[in-house]
């Protein structure tokens, strides 16, 4: 299965090409999509898809859901009318290609769905079973998921090698970054026809192995934790966050944080910290500040306070934690956060979970890294393999074992690979 358009003429044909064609047999094209899950993740999706010019139906359980992601899909369209980047026609004809749904009965002619649901791996799984009966046999079935095994969810079904990871980032309509995860009975041909897929709706698809957290989530949840840590150990909140958008990053960590949701972090967390172990400890503040229903702007208060209200919860938070750990304070600083992520980096890339110019276009595009230092393997080549792996020691001496260097580092520091200063690194 490829996406195209036959009659688009930009793409010129030669012999390699040809030949290539004719060894994939049969060519199936994407036509149709479909979108089950009607929030706001949901309704980006589909209004990404439409916008690329294919027909899409976007399900939910009621009328009313279905509604209120139709809703959300025509103020995505009307704000590019305001903003002059297309016309009132135009938003009306792409609106004509969403189409509302409570049933699977429109799904026979799909060839690609994607789930959007909440997560839980039972539901992901009776979704995509139920699917299998009403879908072609050729249909893609792929999940937006952010962290359950894709492996867990084909698991029983009759098709599992159209199954697949298809992770947007949100908002769906703006973030550029698709990570395309293959699950183990995954065919070869779905994960070419969902990277083509990618490509024709004018994202960035970056090719992860199978692993908690997928790429993004597992190198940004260390930083965001130790963020949390550091703030649990005194630091203020407001320095934190400044001296990450002094580095470079568009927002700082708590505020991120808080516009994810805690809660959310928490699960990521948990998910995590169960694959990785204690390299990974989730911060006690996180899961102290979600029982304190405190999960972020969408409560009107996480770490910081958005709905004007004056209580003491985070100090008193804070408080009860460095009495229970003996209330260490130990330095704050952006190299602190900065040296986990490009270390946990250097783990992926080591595991073979992508490639090193894909671990870092998956950080530029779906978290903001900073373009002038080109993801944290190119960061690290910047400023010195040596220097990370000397500075990622020191701080296990003073910080515990959740630094501990990757054996990596280790080989190519004795090999003379530091980077920029010797012309080899990790690039």
């Amino acid at each position: 299965m490829r996406v195209g358009d036959l009659s688009s003429g930009d793409m010129p044909l030669d012999a390699a090409s040809v030949e290539r064609d004719l060894s994939w047999g049969t060519t199936m094209y994407i036509y149709k999509a479909a979108v089950i899950g009607a929030g706001a993740m949901g309704a980006g999706i589909a209004q990404v898809i439409s916008f690329s010019g294919l027909p899409v139906i976007l399900r939910d359980v009621d009328q009313a859901a279905v509604d209120r992601g139709l809703a959300i899909v025509r103020k995505i369209y009307q704000g590019r009318v305001e903003k002059g980047k297309m016309t009132a026609s135009d938003m009306e004809a792409k609106m004509a290609l969403v189409t509302g749904a409570t049933d699977d009965a429109g799904f026979g002619d799909v060839d690609i769905v994607i789930e959007a649901v909440f997560e839980d791996l039972g539901v992901k799984r009776r979704l995509f079973q139920s699917l299998e009966a009403v879908c072609q046999e050729s249909t893609i079935l792929a999940s937006n998921t952010s962290s359950l095994s894709i492996s867990s969810i084909a698991a029983g079904l009759k098709r599992p090698e159209k199954v697949i990871g298809m992770h947007f980032f949100n908002p769906a309509p703006v973030m550029k970054l698709v990570e395309v995860i293959p699950g183990l009975s995954t065919g070869v041909e779905t994960v070419d026809d969902v990277t083509a897929f990618t490509e024709s709706l004018r994202k960035i698809p970056i090719r992860v192995q199978e692993c908690a957290g997928f790429l993004v989530n597992r190198l940004l949840m260390p930083y965001l934790n130790e963020a949390a840590i550091a703030l649990q150990e005194g630091a203020d909140p407001a320095v934190i966050d400044a001296a990450m958008v002094a580095f470079g990053l568009p927002m700082g960590p708590l505020t991120l944080m808080d516009m994810i949701g805690l809660d959310v972090c928490t699960h990521v967390g948990d998910i995590l910290h169960d694959a990785y172990g204690p390299r990974v400890a989730p911060a006690p503040i996180i899961k102290r500040l979600c029982q304190a229903g405190r999960l972020g702007t969408k409560t009107g208060a996480g770490f910081y306070v958005y709905d004007g209200r004056t209580d003491a919860v985070l100090a008193e938070s804070i408080a009860r934690i460095q009495k229970e750990t003996g209330g260490v304070r130990t330095p704050f600083s952006a190299q602190r956060l900065m040296l986990l992520m490009v270390n946990e980096a250097v783990i992926s890339l080591q595991e073979g979970v992508a490639a090193a110019g894909d671990i870092d276009m998956a950080m530029l595009a779906g978290v903001g890294f900073p373009q002038d230092k080109g993801g944290p393997l190119h960061y690290a080549d910047q400023i010195g393999v040596d220097v990370v792996l000397a500075e990622l020691q020191g701080l296990t001496q003073t910080l515990g074992p959740r630094f501990w260097p990757a054996p990596l580092l280790k080989r190519m520091v004795a090999a003379g690979a530091l980077g920029v200063k010797t012309g080899r690194g990790f690039f």
